[in-house]
């Protein structure tokens, strides 16, 4: 199976001959996989269904495994220097298993190399962890907290009833003193008391003061140790991460090298972020560097259950992600050509919205599916641009609502700046009611119900959202099935909040109905189209006090 001179030259197991090899490299962050990146991961995924399970993986596709998570997979096609085909194989993730069974590329950067600086400032982390844990509850310190605790608490209630009591006794001397205004001898003895009982305060305080300190002294020579210990794990931190950014050197075909400080230093969040460098896509092309081969295309998918945070799915091709991929593939695919991001290409092509309803204060638009609502950072065709190449005389921000690009069906568009401030008002206070339709992958148990999930943008996968009850924001949508049939659901949604994807994710995660939406590439699998329709809306029109209600019924017959 394996070329003598690389021992992770996988050679397909079939013959190639009447494959016909792409003439760019496929763009990694939209693309159709290739017949031969299909072979090769069907090669790989071959493997993982009967071999794998003994390998020491657990993807969660059997019962009673202790650690089942499923996992990104990738095989780049390649040519060596014999003209030879074949492809290399990678997953994602830090992780060390011994014994992997298949020939998969090593590491970008091997974090658990024996002796490495990576385990061994590990082991001084973890030892410097239990130091900082075990001074933290020490018996010592814990009884000196505590004694400092009890001479604050009883100092200040001994001190506040000698206030108390000097001030009762000079309450008793005025008394007196309205009555013996002649007596020298009297009046003496009582300013003596008051004296006495000035010092013997102080003298109180004094005492308290110097207990206090020395309590206090011997509490903060343990946080000293402490702190000191912290700010050396600290360091210590910086400099393996600092290390492991260092240890992370991409090349290209043309042999330069960058490492992940440089590549991300120019990016908008200036640091590498968790897990960059430990995908797969860009452990395959540092190995073909390294080996001299020519790359020609490369494919990634899910294998395992389902991701319950990113909605993966078993056996389904992914693109590479965006915020940790994107400014490590810019580099290492400098002097190949990459086919061209298809979604530019396809957004021209693609008919313009219909206009379903409109007067001299706005319009009611029929978008369709893969137009872009508004203009985004590659693309700028959209809903706006078409609608101001119409009426170039149109101010405002015209667009009121968004619709994915993927999805179909009803926005409104306001014709000046009054009208649209109106009618964001009545998305914002929750007046405008909007019906979907969708088409889901799998049966849909329930006749119709809620589903409520706090959501949140994932930063590092742009635009993918995801279900977070740390950080997400609530949202809410009502359902009701209209038919099921061929084991697939029609639908409508009712949604009661507007969040990005909202629909999208309540149809896929677990948490929701656990059926992804036919045709959702993000969230489910790829089809020709997103099966997704906004069918109807309802609103008050802001200048003829009318509610208007637009219906825009479409097809998706099971």
């Amino acid at each position: 199976m394996q070329s003598s001179t690389d021992a992770f030259f996988v050679k397909f197991n079939m013959k190639t001959d009447g494959f016909v090899a792409p003439e760019k490299f496929c763009y990694p962050f939209y693309y159709q996989p290739h017949p031969l990146s299909i072979l090769a991961s069907e090669q790989l995924m071959d493997f993982l269904a009967n071999k794998a399970e003994n390998s020491g993986w657990e993807f969660g596709l059997s019962p009673n495994e202790i650690n089942p998570r499923g996992k990104m997979f990738g095989v780049l096609i390649v040519e060596n220097s014999n003209a030879e085909l074949g492809f290399l194989a990678a997953y994602s993730g830090n992780i060390s298993i011994p014994d992997k069974g298949f020939p998969f590329v090593p590491p970008v950067f091997n974090f658990w190399q024996e002796d490495g600086f990576y385990l061994n400032g590990l082991k001084s982390f973890e030892v410097l962890t239990a130091e900082i844990h075990r001074l933290h509850n020490s018996e010592s310190f814990i009884q000196l907290k505590e004694e400092l605790r009890l001479a604050l608490e009883t100092s200040e209630k001994e001190l506040n009833d000698f206030k108390k009591y000097i001030e009762a006794k000079k309450a008793e001397r005025d008394l007196k003193r309205t009555f013996i205004t002649d007596n020298v001898q009297l009046l003496s003895e009582l300013n003596k008391e008051s004296i006495d009982l000035s010092y013997a305060f102080k003298r109180l305080k004094k005492s308290w003061k110097e207990k206090i300190t020395i309590l206090e002294e011997q509490v903060l020579i343990f946080e000293k140790i402490i702190q000191d210990k912290t700010d050396a794990r600290k360091l210590l931190s910086n400099g393996l991460q600092e290390s492991i950014y260092n240890g992370f050197q991409f090349l290209n075909s043309n042999g330069q090298t960058k490492g992940l400080s440089e590549i991300f230093a120019g990016t908008a969040i200036k640091f590498p972020p968790s897990g960059a460098g430990e995908c797969a896509a860009p452990r395959l092309l540092q190995h073909a560097f390294k080996m001299g081969y020519r790359p020609i295309t490369m494919a990634e998918f899910w294998w395992g259950a389902t991701s319950k945070d990113e909605m993966r799915q078993h056996k389904q091709f992914y693109p590479a992600c965006r915020g940790k991929c994107q400014p490590i593939l810019s580099h290492m695919l400098a002097g190949i050509e990459v086919e061209d991001n298809v979604l530019l290409a396809e957004s021209s092509m693609i008919e313009d919205p219909k206009i379903l309803f409109e007067d001299e204060y706005l319009m009611v638009i029929s978008k369709p599916a893969g137009l872009l609502s508004v203009p985004g950072k590659e693309i700028q065709d959209s809903v706006y641009t078409r609608i101001l190449l119409r009426y170039p005389l149109l101010t405002g921000p015209l667009v009121v609502h968004r619709l994915d690009m993927d999805t179909s069906g009803l926005m409104l568009i306001a014709k000046n700046i009054t009208i649209y401030k109106a009618l964001q008002t009545q998305f914002i206070l929750r007046k405008v009611k909007k019906r979907y339709l969708a088409l889901l992958e799998g049966l849909v148990i329930e006749d119709k119900g809620i589903i409520e999930l706090p959501l949140s943008d994932d930063y590092i996968n742009r635009p993918r959202q995801m279900v977070s009850f740390e950080n997400g924001k609530n949202s809410i949508t009502h359902f009701e099935v209209i038919e099921r049939k061929n084991s697939r659901t029609l639908i409508h949604f009712y949604p009661h909040t507007g969040r990005t994807h909202q629909l999208r994710i309540h149809a896929a995660n677990y948490m929701g109905l656990n059926c992804p939406i036919v045709g959702d590439d993000l969230y489910g699998k790829k089809d020709k189209r997103l099966f997704l329709h906004a069918v109807e809306i309802v609103f008050f029109h802001p200048f003829s006090n009318v509610i208007l209600k637009i219906v825009d019924n479409t097809d998706f017959a099971l």
